[in-house]
């Protein structure tokens, strides 16, 4: 599978779950499908890094759409035009980012494991979505990003000690995480940035209708 092949998986799961959030919150259905998503957009942000020319613009990119989508993520989730009770994911992805930025610079484990910590927690304080499980899955597919056995047991690891039973099927991204050919494939870079709060404001428009 190419990049772009993930990223319409991550994108099209993505909006079942919140299809199924915001309109269908007692269909599970839609929430289960929904899971694949964010192991494949942390996979991304991995991958993502190493092959970027400018780190700066990359975090640049993430950290505005965080605050452009804040509203929109809100207005789906709450209802309210700005609730600070649970930050979107775009946060989440920043702070990922960060981490993997902070890993790259010292080949110190120690040093590792606390900038991997030290932003997990933050994300945990600030309610980012996925908070410092997230966090922890984008540094961990960069460190084991050469060794895919231990890669994908690591974030397995992760997953099963932190998060619910319904976020275990996250795991069954795998499976397209692994079929990934490192190819990129065609480049919609704005399109996958903005699909994110414009969906949430059409899902949001969608239930105020109804």
């Amino acid at each position: 599978m190419t990049t772009f092949t993930l990223k319409m998986i991550a994108i099209v799961s993505m909006l079942i779950d919140h299809v199924g959030y915001v309109l269908f919150p007692k269909t599970l259905i839609f929430r289960l499908i929904g899971r694949l998503a964010f192991p494949i957009f942390a996979y991304l942000i991995a991958e993502g890094f190493t092959h970027t020319r400018d780190v700066k613009k990359y975090l640049f990119r993430l950290g505005i759409f965080a605050l452009v989508s804040e509203i929109p993520f809100d207005l789906a989730s709450t209802g309210k035009v700005l609730e600070f009770g649970h930050q979107n994911v775009f946060f989440t992805l920043f702070l990922g980012l960060v981490t993997i930025v902070l890993v790259s610079k010292t080949k110190n484990i120690l040093l590792q494991f606390v900038s991997v910590f030290v932003i997990a927690a933050l994300a945990r304080f600030l309610r980012t979505d996925y908070q410092s499980t997230g966090v922890m899955m984008i540094a961990l597919f960069y460190i084991f990003r050469e060794r895919k056995v231990e890669k994908f047991f690591a974030v397995a690891i992760i997953v099963l000690m932190m998060s619910g039973k319904l976020q275990s099927l996250c795991l069954l991204s795998f499976i397209p995480i692994a079929l990934h050919n490192g190819k990129q494939g065609p480049k919609m870079k704005l399109f996958f940035y903005l699909f994110y709060p414009l969906h949430l404001l059409l899902i949001y428009g969608i239930k105020v209708l109804l």
